[in-house]
């Protein structure tokens, strides 16, 4: 026991660890925000106490709403919540422990605390007990499913009845939020092929729609806000940057000073579930997770963005996530995508909206990670030959990347169709359309069917090109679609 080594004590224990660490970080920042803010201690719990009793409505910044030391100090809570019962359950941590708990972390400063996430969680609960089961067994599915937690709090505020019949009521529907999702997420298993992080988050989906559709068939809608707090304070940046180049250096220490294995991690195709702590250890997955972190915040540095509370919650899922599917190689992309999208439309950039959606695009880098295969066998019968599958699978992963091209194609087509310039929409398609078919017909015999896929991009890019270039000249602009004469 004397002659181990540092590395070898934590053995299993390293993420363990980590989140320790990770908790008194943010308790460290709480403190800080709290001088800055100059709240003192009775002003952090005053403001614990507004973000109990406020709404949460979409978008409810607790920077804004109660200051950076409360705020800080909710998601720290939040998160001791979640330790609290992951080591109560003896629960491993894995790559989706570590989204969970970030994701919870990253809410806790934005709709989420200690008091609207306890009747789903309660809820959870007892649909382990009635059914015989360990919490453990469902804690994700509970975890996951306190993305409902801001609707415990706007029933309180927008049922008709007295303030105490609401709370009673909201209690009441958040547990059986946390009892119908673990079985609901059963039966909705099979679309995404029984990937439970997302499934959970689809089963919460349906069951908000059928919430909110109940409530104004009875007149009762919930009206959006926007709380935000605007800057960059210089200890946040610093702090976030100081955090993930630490948990750069730990990862890199767990690996023996070897940062190789996470080329490995990048080079994952995303089958089956992509737990990067399972597959190439906690080290590799610490650095990909400070890597991704770093590159979320420094875009936000780049395009003068704020970090808010729902920013800075957005990084830290992001953060999470990176343990469970989303990697540089396939997040830079999509990131790049949302700031391109920007010179097409009407929003900034540094829209609250945008910023938002660039950050938690890493959801859809596991989508594209966890769901190829669900998607291509959607579409092929049981008995489907296994290459007919295999090549199915290598397309999509392979077509994922240039989805971007697609999405900008759609927007310029549509101004221009939208103006009535269908001459360059129609022409635009059509040499679109030639591409593709003639460098398939003409290469594909050479390269095989890899060249009908390369086809297919070089199709949209160029598709593209040709109505950007015309929505650049502005013509489209001056088309009528519409003849107006004039009554005498």
């Amino acid at each position: 026991m004397a002659g181990r080594t540092v590395r070898e004590r934590l053995e299993d224990s390293e993420l363990k660890v980590f989140c320790g660490f990770s908790i008194m970080m943010v308790i460290a920042a709480g403190i800080a925000g709290m001088v800055l803010d100059g709240q003192g201690p009775a002003g952090v719990l005053r403001g614990l106490w507004t973000i109990i009793i406020s709404r949460d409505a979409l978008i409810t910044d607790y920077f804004e709403l109660a200051g950076y030391g409360s705020a800080l100090m909710n998601a720290a809570i939040v998160m001791a919540m979640g330790l609290w019962l992951l080591h109560r359950e003896g629960v491993r941590f894995t790559g989706l422990t570590m989204a969970a708990i970030f994701i919870n972390v990253g809410y806790g400063l934005w709709g989420k605390n200690p008091v609207n996430i306890l009747p789903i969680l309660v809820g959870t609960s007892a649909y382990a007990l009635v059914h015989g089961s360990r919490l453990s067994r469902y804690i994700y599915t509970g975890f996951f499913g306190t993305s409902l937690a801001p609707l415990v709090t706007e029933l309180v505020f927008e049922l008709p009845y007295g303030r105490k019949m609401n709370l009673l009521v909201a209690i009441a529907v958040g547990i059986l939020i946390g009892f119908i999702l673990p079985a609901l997420s059963v039966h909705t298993a099979s679309m995404h092929m029984g990937y439970n992080l997302f499934n959970v988050g689809f089963s919460a989906g349906i069951l908000a729609f059928v919430v909110v559709c109940v409530l104004k068939s009875f007149g009762i809608e919930s009206e959006s806000v926007l709380i935000w707090r605007e800057g960059r304070p210089l200890w946040i940046v610093v702090g976030l940057f100081g955090y993930f180049a630490l948990t750069f250096l730990y990862g890199l220490y767990l690996c023996g000073g070897r940062a190789e294995g996470l080329l490995k991690v990048w080079k994952h195709p995303g089958r089956a579930v992509a737990d990067f702590v399972l597959m190439e250890g906690p080290g590799n997955t610490l650095m990909n997770m400070a890597l991704v972190g770093a590159l979320c915040a420094a875009y936000i540095c780049l395009i003068g963005g704020d970090f808010s509370g729902p920013v800075v919650g957005a990084i830290l899922t992001a953060f999470g996530f990176s343990a469970f599917g989303a990697h540089v190689r396939n997040y830079a992309p999509v990131l790049a995508g949302g700031d391109l999208s920007t010179l097409l439309n009407r929003f900034e950039p540094t829209t609250p909206g945008v910023q938002l959606a660039a950050a938690f695009a890493v959801v859809i880098c596991v989508i594209l990670t966890f769901f190829h295969e669900g998607i291509v066998g959607s579409f092929l019968e049981a008995g489907s030959e296994p290459a007919a599958f295999e090549t199915g699978n290598a397309y999509l992963s392979f077509i994922a990347f240039f989805f971007i091209c697609i999405g900008l194609k759609a927007i310029t087509d549509g101004v221009l169709r939208g103006a009535g310039d269908v001459l360059v929409f129609t022409l635009a398609n059509l040499i679109n359309l030639g591409i593709r078919v003639t460098v398939a017909f003409v290469f594909a015999p050479v390269w095989g069917v890899q060249a009908v896929w390369f086809a297919i991009p070089m199709g949209w890019t160029t598709n593209y090109l040709i109505s950007f270039v015309r929505y650049l000249s502005g013509k489209w602009s001056r088309k009528k679609l519409i003849k107006v004469t004039e009554l005498e």
